[in-house]
């Protein structure tokens, strides 16, 4: 039955879906797993990171990109997509500025990526994008905001979000260690062991694997230090070797 109506993004299936649609978040769950954290005063991304050729140039593959000084935006999903959003809502981004004389709001460019989102599933000749967005940044009086936009074209702001193939488990991972990760949101470095934790639980990433990067109010994006996440990881691994003897301690013999 599915042949029938996934021919055309415009047609809706007899229970109410957009097929193609469906499909392009089907894109989103295979790509590599990003995550997002929105503290008091930066936004904390980290994101799987694909093994590269070593006849290959590592800074082709980055999954980072600033939109404006005060705006960067990582993705799960089909790179080759994310380049039209990115090359799009940065023009935007200058266009305002040009216009208005002051940068856009974070919220003002989501809904923008997310308006062209939504308006490649109602026309024919076109596909959805296949990608998952995670977009970060600042107001003008410093205040942070962390989004994600869908292939369907809605948003939504988060405090901590994750997408890609273990964004699902990433959230879930967040939602049960919620008190601690804000609790901890004015301590940087607490912070940073909460993304690393996420990715390493969730995704079982290495610190081979894993890239962590920093935005803070006018300041420039900052990627952290390789050395920094390897450290980080261990400590990690330590903590939950830990855990594990706790509970081993805790539970009953038969």
């Amino acid at each position: 039955m599915a042949g029938r109506y996934d021919r055309a993004v415009t047609i809706y299936s007899p229970d109410g879906h957009l097929l193609q649609v469906e499909y392009a978040q089907e894109a989103v769950r295979k790509g590599s797993t990003v995550i997002g954290l929105c503290t008091t005063n930066s936004i904390v991304l980290g994101m799987e990171k694909k093994n590269v050729n070593t006849l290959q140039e590592e800074r082709t593959v980055r999954k980072i990109c600033m939109l404006d000084d005060h705006v960067v935006m990582t993705f799960a999903g089909l790179t080759a997509d994310a380049r039209i959003i990115v090359s799009r809502a940065q023009a935007e981004a200058q266009s305002h500025r040009l216009n208005f004389e002051k940068p856009v709001s974070v919220e003002y460019i989501t809904r923008f990526i997310a308006q062209m989102k939504q308006k490649y599933t109602q026309s024919n000749g076109r596909r959805p994008f296949g990608l998952s967005c995670l977009v970060g940044g600042f107001d003008e009086d410093g205040t942070p905001h962390l989004f994600q936009t869908e292939p369907s074209g809605i948003f939504y702001e988060w405090k901590a979000s994750g997408t890609g193939r273990s964004g699902a488990l990433a959230r879930a991972h967040m939602e049960k260690h919620a008190d601690e990760i804000l609790a901890s949101a004015d301590k940087p470095m607490a912070t940073l062991k909460h993304v690393v934790r996420t990715l390493v639980s969730s995704a079982t990433l290495n610190q081979n694997q894993l890239e962590v990067a920093v935005l803070e109010h006018k300041q420039p994006l900052r990627m952290i230090d390789h050395q920094v996440v390897a450290d980080l990881v261990r400590d990690v691994h330590l903590e939950m070797e830990e855990e594990v003897k706790q509970r081993t301690r805790k539970t009953p013999r038969p």
